[in-house]
């Protein structure tokens, strides 16, 4: 099913990714997010569908639909490597802050910070080209946000 989207990222230079794999890339990155922990909850689900509403326009079922492919995308991607680099190919740099967002309010929808979401939010914002800084502070915007 996934076929041409896993080989476009198991490429060794991957092609920018159309509109629809980049959505797709985007959703499993949040959910391999959301199940570092061994705990994909109901708080993160919920998240992750906000997240790609608003980011995409979609509509709840179209969202669930993306969810639910993307949680098989990441249950057959070999690794976290692979989905930052094609989204760092797919979203221009300014833009990248917001996937820092995102991927924060994803790890703190449960309300608890863990040591393997920290992990894979380190990860991904070293491969995006994110400082440290920059993601604190993308973390920062989302926790105000959640008060």
């Amino acid at each position: 099913m996934f076929g041409r989207l896993l080989s476009t990222l198991l490429a060794p230079q991957p092609d920018r990714l159309p509109e629809p794999d980049a959505q797709l890339a985007l959703a499993a990155l949040l959910v391999r997010l959301a199940r570092a922990d061994a705990d994909y909850s109901e708080p993160e689900r919920i998240r992750i569908d906000r997240v790609l509403a608003t980011r995409y326009g979609l509509s709840p079922f179209e969202v669930t639909k993306l969810r639910g492919e993307a949680e098989a995308l990441e249950a057959e991607a070999p690794d976290t490597v692979r989905f930052t680099r094609a989204l760092k190919d797919a979203v221009p740099h300014e833009d990248r802050m917001s996937l820092m967002q995102a991927l924060w309010s994803v790890a703190l929808a449960d309300e608890a910070r863990d040591a393997e979401e920290d992990a894979v939010i380190r990860l991904v914002a070293d491969l995006l080209g994110i400082t440290d800084r920059d993601s604190a502070l993308a973390r920062q915007s989302v926790e105000k946000k959640q008060q």
